[in-house]
């Protein structure tokens, strides 16, 4: 936490000053509002000073009808104030999740990696709230700070003695208390990652629920969920503890300074240096001290919370890219573009040296001995990563030099384990319009769902393509997810489509469905269909096996299966 700490003060300072206005206007009705409260006591002093010791009726119901008027300015004050900070810390936790957002979908990526979707969601939620809380803080530390001041002032009209005791002894109290919230910030930033990730944990659990069902894995998830659990109840029940000890020792602190005041300014009263009425106005500030003093209190467990939350939002926001920023003026992807995709010597993670040269209309299956070479290709050519050395190509021009949006809408990287969205059946696979500016897709959506199998899945839904899906597709089985999912980027209609394992949660005869379907719909298109199915791969125009990083084999399927061991222990045991 404390190399996050500087970014993290920039996330606190960025948000505070975000919402100045409210944050000023919030400051100065809570100092009118501190200024009535310490008044109060200050007005009844003398209220009793003109009515019961010089009994001057009058004078009485003079002093009572200021603090009536008090009484009205400290309620309106009020309202206002906190309505004020309630606004300023609602929008500026609101902001941080836009930013959040917005980071975390950024084109460059790099914002979830090694992150679960739970905790980033925990972070979203709670982090940002707990930060937009320090606005909050920030107001309340103005008032209190304008009440202290306020009643120092009082007391030193009251008494030198009394007046210097305030001036001198609070800020060595606001001292101690800021001391004492260190460890709660420190058990705060742990709290928050535990329950994130016990956040991302369970997410993870509800989404392969009916997997780990099918598995057997139910007993063993449950198992590793309540270890999860367990630990973020431990650092939660730690950063309770380290709260309420801060409580606890600043409140006996407060009231050990209180008792201090009320006992001075008694004994000042009973030697006669001061009257009934100043008496009864310093025991009334001494009381309302309480309050500003609690606050404090208040202020620096809210502080630290805040810092602590700051630090584990800056660690997205400042998150390194997976790809480059467009840092200088990107190449144009051209407007009809062929679709032909080179690989040049590229090495990325397990991959070494990979050479591929496909042809514009060219349907091109990649089989893998190893699955880490089938990632490592899908994020190369979806440009999630960069090659370490090498190139990837589109008509002659390296992805490196387009901008992301033109290199993804040319190349368009399908994922076997695509979401699906809150929605009908129909908008998720229109949610991607075609990539190509100006162009008219000759993809109808009904070719698109043909050729997906995914017309038989809203045969089989009971209002069709206007079913309405649930978050993620829970609502479908995996195979039927998995048909919509490629019926989205079929009707995309890209000029160079690559898809990982489209069929693997589908029957066999399905499966051939959708082998020809793919050929069939994109007979003129560019596509790479990466996978070990016989059925796919039969239905390509050849096929290059990645072995152990590189291409050792280039052919139709049919001859590879016959002539080539290793493709056949990949493909077809």
């Amino acid at each position: 936490m404390r190399k996050a700490d500087p970014a993290g003060r920039s996330v606190l300072r960025r948000s505070v000053v975000g919402q100045r206005r409210d944050v000023v206007t919030g400051a100065v009705l809570g100092m009118a509002h501190q200024t009535g409260e310490a008044l109060v006591p200050v007005l009844i002093g003398l209220a009793i000073e003109q009515g019961v010791v010089r009994g001057d009726f009058p004078g009485l119901l003079l002093w009572l009808g200021a603090l009536a008027l008090v009484y009205v300015g400290l309620s309106f004050s009020f309202r206002r104030s906190a309505r004020a900070g309630e606004r300023a810390s609602v929008t500026a936790a609101h902001q941080l999740r836009v930013r959040l957002t917005g980071r975390v979908l950024a084109p460059e990526g790099g914002a979830d990696e090694g992150r679960l979707p739970g905790e980033l969601a925990s972070i979203a939620t709670e982090d940002a709230r707990r930060v937009g809380a320090v606005t909050m803080a920030v107001i309340v530390a103005v008032s209190a700070t304008a009440g202290l001041v306020v009643s120092a002032v009082a007391l030193l009209r009251v008494s030198l003695v009394l007046g210097l005791l305030v001036l001198l002894g609070t800020p060595l109290l606001l001292w101690l208390g800021h001391l004492l919230s260190k460890p709660l910030e420190r058990r705060s930033e742990t709290e928050q990652q535990r329950a994130g990730r016990a956040s991302g944990v369970a997410a993870d659990l509800v989404a392969g629920l009916r997997v780990l069902k099918g598995i057997g894995a139910g007993p063993a998830a449950v198992a590793r969920y309540r270890r999860t659990s367990r630990d973020s109840l431990a650092a939660t029940l730690r950063a309770a503890r380290a709260e309420a000890w801060q409580s606890g020792v600043v409140t006996i602190l407060t009231g050990t300074f209180i008792a201090l005041v009320a006992l001075v300014g008694g004994r000042l009263a009973a030697r006669g240096d001061i009257g009934l009425g100043e008496l009864v106005s310093s025991v009334g500030l001494a009381l309302f001290l309480i309050g500003p003093l609690s606050e404090f209190a208040w202020v620096n467990a809210e502080l630290a919370q805040g810092r602590a939350s700051a630090a584990r939002i800056a660690g997205i926001l400042d998150a390194p890219a997976a790809v480059p920023r467009d840092s200088r003026r990107p190449a144009a992807v051209p407007r009809a573009t062929e679709g032909r995709l080179r690989l040049r010597g590229l090495s990325h993670a397990t991959l070494r040296r990979v050479d591929l040269d496909v042809a514009p209309g060219e349907t091109v299956g990649v089989a893998v001995t190893d699955p880490a070479d089938a990632v490592a290709l899908l994020r190369c050519l979806g440009r999630r990563a960069d090659p370490d050395e090498g190139a990837v190509e589109l008509d002659g021009a390296e992805l490196t030099a387009l901008a992301l949006t033109d290199a993804r809408a040319a190349i368009l990287v399908a994922e076997h384990d695509a979401d699906l969205f809150d929605g009908t059946l129909l908008e998720n696979v229109t949610a991607v319009v075609p990539a190509v500016a100006g162009a008219r897709s000759p993809v109808t959506v009904a070719d698109a769902l043909a050729a997906s199998g995914a017309d038989e899945v809203a045969r089989a839904l009971p209002d069709g393509t206007a079913t309405a899906v649930t978050a993620r597709g829970r609502s479908l089985s995996g195979g039927q997810r998995q048909r919509v999912a490629l019926a989205r980027a079929l009707a995309a209609d890209p000029p160079v489509l690559v898809v990982h394992e489209p069929a693997t949660a589908v029957d066999a005869v399905t499966e051939v469905r959708i082998a020809a379907g793919i050929r069939d719909l994109r007979r003129e298109r560019t596509t790479v269909i990466v996978t070990n199915s016989p059925a796919l791969l039969a239905a390509t125009d050849r096929v290059v096996l990645l072995e152990t990083g590189r291409v050792t084999a280039d052919g139709p399927h049919d001859r590879l299966a016959r002539d080539n061991a290793a493709y056949r222990t990949a493909v077809l045991t």
